[in-house]
């Protein structure tokens, strides 16, 4: 069974960081590409990054190029989301999930963590 579990959230005002992980078990995640969504209140959840299971490659939506950066360390079987220059429309909950690559069906969704961000 893949069980993922994110971490990281929280309160941060407008400009400031956080870096989400999100940690597997039950499963080796270096098989997996692992993505990162997200969902605001009253909006539909939206992919906002993804990073191939070797780490070789990575996307990110157009809202957050250039702030956000995916990275993964197999050795821990973490994947990490480093949220830096946040702004309030960045405020939801996020999700990792896994995927066979960044383009397949999400097999596996986590918890969530919830990201707010206001001063």
């Amino acid at each position: 069974q893949l069980h993922l579990v994110e971490s990281g959230g929280g309160l941060v005002q407008p400009g400031g960081s956080l870096r989400l992980s999100c940690a597997a078990s039950g499963f080796t995640l270096n098989t997996y590409a692992i993505g990162w969504f997200r969902q605001a209140p009253g909006k539909e959840r939206e992919g906002v990054s993804c990073i191939s299971s070797s780490g070789g490659r990575t996307n990110y939506a157009d809202s957050v190029k250039g702030r956000f950066t995916i990275s993964r360390d197999n050795a821990k079987n973490t994947v990490y989301l480093q949220m830096n220059s946040l702004k309030p429309e960045d405020t939801a909950v996020y999700y990792c999930a896994a995927r066979g690559f960044c383009l397949a069906p999400v097999r596996s969704w986590g918890q969530g963590t919830q990201v707010t961000v206001s001063s």
